[in-house]
């Protein structure tokens, strides 16, 4: 009877174990998390995709990240959005995200700090985005130049620029 109860307890024992090790999360892919979340915030992503951010100095909820903003970026181009990232995140795959993240985009996003990274570091950002899972609603849509703008935004043209550099534009 005592070495029938020791196997139940042995059985119970790896039972719980296997079961506990398969609902947290694999090291690999928390620190992958973990890596992602460090680049979104190092990077600047949050300055401009996520509303409030560099207004709260960065204290924004880790929920509301990456949520887009109605505000827009008036310049030549037109007028451009800060895209709701976690939206467009869960309707792109990987393959998709590594070459739109190096492909060129409209100011004010800095595309060619995303096409310098490696693909690693790429790859930690759409698994960290992805893990946020969606939320908010789409950014506005981008307004080509000339054409009206109902939204508020910021016009991102340089002013008083001196004679040299006015010439080189």
């Amino acid at each position: 009877m005592e070495t029938r109860r020791r196997g139940l307890a042995c059985l119970l024992l790896a039972v719980s174990v296997t079961c506990g090790t398969a609902l947290a999360e694999p090291p690999v892919k928390q620190n992958i998390l973990e890596h992602g979340r460090y680049l979104v915030r190092s990077s600047g992503c949050n300055d401009c995709h996520t509303p409030g951010y560099p207004e709260a100095a960065g204290h924004i909820p880790q929920g509301l990240w990456l949520t887009g903003s109605p505000i827009g970026f008036q310049g030549p181009w037109g007028v451009t959005y800060p895209a709701n990232l976690r939206l467009v995140f869960q309707a792109m795959t990987e393959k998709q995200w590594l070459a739109r993240a190096r492909s060129p985009m409209r100011p004010p996003m800095p595309w060619f700090n995303l096409r310098d990274m490696s693909d690693a570091d790429l790859r930690a950002m759409y698994v960290f985005i992805r893990s946020l899972g969606p939320a908010g609603q789409p950014s506005p849509d981008y307004v080509p130049p000339g054409q009206a703008v109902t939204t508020p935004y910021i016009v991102f043209v340089p002013r008083n620029l001196p004679q040299h550099a006015q010439a080189a534009r």
